[in-house]
């Protein structure tokens, strides 16, 4: 599965020739890596908060081995710094995540967005872009994004 996410990362799209004997979800969750990574990186920096939040969702979210996650988000890194492929990856979620996973996506684009303590312009129109381009809805989308307003801020009152 890693291959075939970092394939698809660095490919833009589906993740051809590779081969994976569970690969009906796999082709959707490396879509989903690499989102959140260019959620990190709209603003312009990829500070160590937008990084450990996205490790920590790839490992509880998809199942992917801590000693694999850094590997991922560096193939993320180098795909979004050579072009933006959203279309490409929007389509393949689209596809491959039915409707809840598809708001569980938008929430985990808003969990990076907010990551850092703050939302960058860039980053919110990202997230809008992504919910209308895999069908959630606005409705859905802020019902998400308030979901992690209010983890951050239960997180932050329980430190």
């Amino acid at each position: 599965m890693i291959d075939r996410i970092k394939a698809m990362i660095l490919g833009g799209g589906a993740a051809a020739g590779t081969e994976d004997s569970d690969s009906g979800g796999n082709d959707a969750e490396a879509a989903a890596v690499a989102l959140l990574v260019e959620a990190a990186v709209m603003d312009g920096e990829f500070d160590v908060d937008e990084r450990q939040v996205i490790s920590r969702l790839i490992v509880e979210r998809f199942g992917i081995e801590a000693a694999d996650v850094e590997d991922l988000i560096a193939s993320g890194e180098q795909a979004v710094a050579d072009s933006h492929q959203l279309y490409a990856f929007t389509s393949v979620v689209k596809q491959g995540f039915d409707f809840d996973q598809r708001i569980e996506l938008i929430e985990m684009l808003w969990e990076v967005a907010y990551a850092d303590g703050e939302l960058h312009d860039y980053e919110a129109s990202l997230v809008r872009r992504v919910a209308g381009l895999i069908h959630v809805t606005d409705r859905d989308s802020g019902a998400a994004r308030k979901r992690v307003l209010n983890r951050q801020a239960a997180s932050g009152a329980a430190s």
